[in-house]
This record gives structure tokens, sequence and C-alpha cells, in this order.
């Protein structure tokens, strides 16, 4: 019976596991060598010193002065535009189009007569009343002398001034009939595109062209009902549109509805705003923004002057140290703690930790550190406006 030798676990390995130990142990000596080197332990103490008074460099940053400002407390809102007085013009009663007056898209006054209707039957029915009307007057004129000489009775005069206002009031009814087939405008304002050809017969009710009033104009829009109190009367407002970019309209606070919406908490606005140019017009949405309260004055800097973490906002202050030997102008900055408000566009309000007229650093902060010496540039500076506007390129 043969038996297999056990494998010797004692044996030596092979060439290639003495050489990785090796080369570990001379890593692992290399690291224990930097590290010693790294904390001075066997430099000279010459070298040591100094590399200890070598100056920390000059680092290149932009300022700003802190400078207070005035800050206007606003309320945005999303508002839809209607005409203060705008409607679909239609007939009141059937017919067919016997001329258009008007041309699409034009300016017209109140009573402007914009479309009209054949009306002849109706004319000639009139004149016949108008006949019979004047025929009872005259009779009733005849009774009135008659009675006078007593040929009459009273009776015989009082059934004749009856016929006489009844047929009065059928020619005024049939004179209203007429003018209804003239078309006329209700008031001012700007007609849109006609809807309505020539000869075309038109049922009572038929929209004929739509008319709108412009200047000026109603913006509806919606507060919480927390700002209910500002909504004052003649508050002034600016609106923006999309149609527009970079342009703002003004206005004031017209009216608030005397109620809240239960379903969202709302109160309904309505601005008026001035509109000469005509460029608004009803349907349109934009952005409304309220001058709520009176304006406050805070210290501003840009949001790019204020490095913010969890464990406190900092900024830094550039301080003049005394001047060198040579007499150059020294600056160092100096890390501090603020605590900031509201924001406003590019910028934020710092309720505390800096003061007006100190230099703050706007651009370079992550060079920085306690006692840094710095030197300023200042042609360039990050964006510092309270109403940026997107810009398309």
């Amino acid at each position: 019976m043969i038996v297999a030798p056990e494998p010797d676990n004692d044996r030596p390995r092979g060439r290639g596991h003495i050489v990785l130990y090796a080369l570990a142990l001379t890593v692992a000596a290399l690291l224990l060598i930097a590290v010693v080197v790294f904390k001075g332990i066997i430099l000279p103490p010459i070298i040591r010193n100094a590399i200890a008074t070598q100056p920390p460099p000059t680092q290149t940053v932009s300022t700003i002065k802190a400078a207070y400002d005035d800050w206007q407390p606003e309320l945005r809102a999303v508002g839809s535009l209607r005409a203060v007085n705008g409607a679909d013009i239609a007939a009141e009663v059937a017919g067919i189009v016997a001329s258009i007056e008007f041309k699409s898209g034009d300016e017209v006054p109140a009573g402007t007569i914009l479309v009209r209707l054949r009306d002849e039957d109706d004319l000639a029915r009139l004149k016949s009343l108008e006949t019979q009307a004047d025929l009872a007057r005259i009779v009733a004129e005849r009774d009135r002398r008659q009675l006078a000489a007593k040929a009459i009775s009273q009776a015989t005069l009082d059934n004749d001034e009856a016929s006489l206002r009844s047929a009065r009031a059928l020619a005024d009814e049939q004179r209203a009939i007429a003018a209804k087939k003239l078309i006329r405008a209700p008031f001012a304002g700007r007609v849109g595109i006609r809807q309505v050809d020539l000869g075309q017969y038109l049922a009572a009710g038929t929209a004929v062209v739509t008319l709108q009033q412009l200047d000026p104009i109603f913006v509806d829009f919606s507060v919480p009902q927390q700002a209910y109190d500002r909504m004052k009367p003649g508050a002034a407002v600016t609106l923006a549109v999309d149609a527009f970019p970079g342009k703002t309209f003004a206005g004031e606070i017209a009216a608030a509805d005397p109620k809240i919406d239960t379903a969202t908490r709302n109160v309904l606005v309505r601005a008026t705003l001035h509109n000469p140019e005509g460029k608004l017009i009803p349907g349109m949405y934009g952005t409304v923004t309220i001058a709520a309260g009176t304006p406050e004055r805070y210290l501003t800097l840009p949001q790019a002057a204020i490095s913010f973490s969890s464990y406190g906002n900092t900024v830094y202050v550039v301080d003049e140290k005394a001047p060198d030997a040579a007499g150059h102008r020294l600056l160092a900055a100096r890390q501090t703690f603020v605590t900031t408000g509201a924001t406003r566009g590019d910028q934020v309000a710092v309720l505390t930790g800096i003061k007006e007229g100190e230099l703050v650093v706007t651009a370079g902060q992550i060079k920085l550190h306690n006692g840094s010496p710095v030197a300023i540039n200042d042609t360039v500076q990050p964006t510092n406006d309270p109403n940026p506007k997107p810009v398309e390129k």
C-alpha cells in the first residue's frame, strides 16, 4: 500500500512571495520616513525655522463695501388680464347684413355703427304708424276745441286722446325695432376680427365682432388670506408678461373681494393697469408684483459674498494692518459669522455680523483663512442685481 506524503506547511514558499514581502516592507518604511520628515522630526532646526518664518502667499480677491439699501416688501402672484369693458357684440333681432361699417382691428368710439341690417320694411311700417299718430293728434286737438264750444262730450275727448297715446306708443315701438337693425358699439374700444359677411342672415343673438376697451385694463390675481389687510386700494403694482421681456406695466389696486375662497383660502384682488399703447390684451397672464408695506433698510451684500453652511454663515472682511517697514499698505482677511435675512434676486440682507462701510470679500474666499494677506482687484464682480432677469443666448 502506497501512502502519499502529507504537504509540509513549513516548507519555504516560492521566490515570488518573498519579493512581495520585501516590497511591502519597503513601502511601509518609506511611508514612515515621509511622516517623520513631514512632522519635522528629523529636519535640521535651521530648515524648520526657515519654513516657519516663510510668509503666507498674498491672495487676490474682489470686494464690496457693505452699505444700507431700501428693501420694499413685495408679494408676487400670477394674474390674468381682462378688459374694463369687453363684449361680443351680437344682433338683437334677426336680419340680413346690408353693410359692414368697420375693419378688423379698428379703434372705434362709443355709438359707432358697426353693422347695418336690412330695415326697409321696418322703416315703412314706422312711417305708417307715425302717420296714424299724426292723425290721432289732429283729432285730439279738434276735440279739445269742440269741447270748449260744448260741441262734444268729455268722454269723446278722453277716448280720442287715448287713441293718440296708443298710436304714439306703437310708433315708438316700431322706431326701436328699426334702430336695432343698426348694430352699434356700446363703448369705445378696439374691435376684433369680424365674424359676418355681406348678405349673411343673422339670427337674434349671433355674434358680429368682439369689442374690448384696452386702456385702462384690469388684472385679477389671488393672494393668501394673510395678505388681505395689505391689499389697500391705491397700492402700487407692476405687471410683467412673457410677451414683452424686460418691460413692466404700472398700476394700482382697485379693489379686493370681501370674501375668502374656502377651497383655497385665497382672496381675489383686482388692479387697474395703464395701457395707453394697447399692448396688453384680455386673456394674457403675467406676474404681478405688489408693494406691500413700507420700505425697510438693510445692510445688503451679494449672495456670492456669503459662505452658507449648517454650522453658520460666514463672510471674510478685509482689515488694514499697520504698514510694513517699506511703508507698503498691508491687508488681511478676517472671517466673521453673520446672520442673514431675506433675499432679493442676487442680494441678501445681513442682520448682524458686519458694519456699514466694511470691505467684504465677494470672490476668492475659498483661498482664505483668518489672517490671510490679500490684494484687492475689483475688476470682476459677481452679479448683484435685486431683480435679475433670464437672458436668452
